[in-house]
């Protein structure tokens, strides 16, 4: 399985643990680097990472991972780091033909969940992402959070914003090359984000919600979560 990792903004959130932010060590691994180790256990098998800001230091640091691990990390260059994270997503539609993995160079979650999702192959023209129905659950920041509405195994909507929802997005999905053709049709409309996909397909009745039935997942965004992340590994937990 191919996994896609969107890692080109800023992070300025994290600034003050480092400049690059996929390159932040949490207790001295890289972040992203985490993000692959996970990937790897659950069964993917080769990487496109999306680079960006400061995008020159990452790819020599994740050649020299490659090299050392024996790993295929295939680069996509996105210029247009400053929009929206749909437009990474975007930039990999040549060369992503079958169905890949989607994640952030930040969220690290329970290997599990990403095994489960890829257990079964994905419907045509669908996009599936992992949501947390724990909407009170203290490990997210429940300003920074985008929501989700789903019903019976559907997401209706999604959004940073909207009032009606009952859990959480992940940061993880598996999709088809369908995502390219919802984040076009999304582009048109104004919305550049991939919810703003998502919510295109939401609409065909193609966003299908994964549970992830209550485990760990962490969205390592801020100093708070940084430090939440710590002590996660710290007690075995990530």
């Amino acid at each position: 399985m191919n996994c896609l990792i969107v890692a080109a903004g800023q992070g300025t959130r994290l600034r003050e643990k480092g400049e690059s932010k996929p390159l932040i060590k949490i207790k001295g691994i890289p972040l992203i680097e985490r993000v692959m180790t996970v990937a790897r256990r659950a069964g993917v098998d080769a990487f496109f990472v999306v680079s960006g800001y400061r995008g020159d230091g990452l790819r020599a640091a994740l050649d020299a991972l490659a090299a050392r691990d024996g790993l295929s990390i295939t680069h996509i260059v996105n210029n247009d780091w400053d929009r929206a994270n749909g437009m990474s997503v975007y930039k990999a539609r040549e060369v992503l033909k079958d169905p890949f993995l989607l994640t952030m160079c930040d969220h690290l979650v329970d290997p599990e969940i990403i095994r489960d999702l890829l257990r079964e192959a994905p419907e045509p023209d669908t996009v599936t992402l992992c949501v947390d129905f724990d909407i009170d659950n203290p490990l997210n920041d429940p300003v920074d959070v985008t929501r989700v509405k789903c019903r019976a195994g559907l997401i209706e909507h999604i959004g940073k914003v909207i009032k009606d929802y009952n859990a959480i997005d992940t940061g993880i999905f598996l999709c088809t090359p369908v995502m390219f053709e919802a984040l076009e049709a999304s582009f048109e409309a104004g919305d550049e984000s991939i919810s703003g996909a998502m919510n295109v397909l939401a609409r065909r009745g193609k966003a299908k919600a994964f549970d992830i039935q209550g485990r760990l997942w962490v969205d390592v965004d801020d100093p708070t979560a940084f430090a939440q992340t710590e002590r996660l590994i710290e007690q075995g937990r990530l």
